[in-house]
């Protein structure tokens, strides 16, 4: 067995590509993690492709660079394996904006209303266990569309996902307030600008995005569905309204058209400070000391396990 030691001096990348032989590991990374991480990946992809991954692995290790809650749900679905992150500060203000806590209170003090619980997967492992059922942006509306008829709804914690879904479907549904800070960024004002530079150009948006933004898009979708609807888009140019680091997976596969960051009223191009934490050098050293692990009490696990497993059934 080859014994890998920190050494800067050698090539990082091949460091981590044997620290993951040895380690038997395999390497997960959503699509805004940043570049170097992406091209180092096995598997790049959304919260749904990234589920289904980390379901059916025989890898020992996964090391998971995207952000705590995704990490948690790869513990959630292989007990058996160390899941480790490059960064456990890498946190998400979607998830924070629904503490297990108050939801629980939430629904205690509303137990007249029987609510469906559906959980937007950007959340923690704690409110996962007091849900129904997971969805993720690209399956929500079937989600949604499965849920019992005789049940009120409550969607957590997204409410913009929420009211997206709801467009689509018809279907009634409480909201939790809560919100990606990335996406509340994009503005009428800032996507109508940068259209304004490129008027030929497509605009792909993702639904956590404001009621304003999504009108104003040609296509609203999950990060995965953009590379389809990319791909198959006659244009040249397209406007990519979703965190930056979705470009660079964009512009390797699709490499002969330019795609164009929706800008915010502030900058260029909107990144998340969460997902932007993990670097190499830290994935690197979770590979080598396999930590910061994520550890589940086993009871809250098999809880939270139950509406991810049923997303997955209606997602096949």
């Amino acid at each position: 067995m080859v014994s890998v030691g920190v050494n800067f001096g050698l090539d990082l990348v091949a460091e981590i590509k044997a620290l993951k032989n040895e380690r038997r590991a395999v390497i997960l990374a959503h699509n805004y993690q940043v570049p170097e991480i992406q091209d180092i990946a096995d598997f790049v992809g959304d919260s749904l492709g990234l589920s289904f991954q980390a379901a059916k692995t025989d890898a020992e290790v996964i090391l998971f660079c995207g952000v705590h809650f995704m990490a948690e749900t790869a513990k959630i679905l292989n007990p058996a394996k160390r899941v480790v992150l490059p960064d456990l500060d890498a946190g998400c203000s979607l998830a924070e904006s629904c503490p297990p806590e108050k939801l629980a209170q939430f629904l205690e003090a509303r137990a007249e209303k029987d609510y469906y619980v559906i959980a937007y997967i950007n959340c923690s492992a704690g409110v996962k266990a007091l849900s129904d059922v997971i969805c993720t942006s690209g399956n929500a509306e079937k989600i949604v569309r499965a849920a019992p008829v005789d049940r009120n709804i409550l969607f957590v914690p997204d409410q913009n996902l929420g009211a997206w879904v709801i467009e689509r479907t018809g279907r009634p549904m409480d909201l939790w307030q809560g919100n990606c800070y990335v996406h509340i960024e994009f503005t009428a004002r800032s996507i109508g600008a940068i259209h304004a530079e490129y008027p030929g150009a497509p605009v792909v948006a993702h639904p956590e995005c404001p009621y304003a933004v999504r009108l104003l898009a040609d296509e609203v979708c999950s990060t995965e569905k953009m590379v389809t609807f990319c791909k198959e888009s006659p244009a040249k140019e397209i406007i990519v309204v979703t965190e930056a680091g979705m470009l660079h997976r964009l512009k390797k596969e699709i490499p002969g058209k330019l795609f164009i960051p929706g800008p915010t009223d502030r900058c260029a191009c909107a990144e998340c400070r969460f997902m932007k934490m993990n670097t190499l050098e830290k994935a690197h050293a979770a590979l080598l000391h396999l930590e910061p692990e994520i550890i589940l009490p086993e009871p809250l696990r098999r809880r939270a396990e139950a509406p991810i497993l049923r997303m997955l059934e209606l997602s096949r």
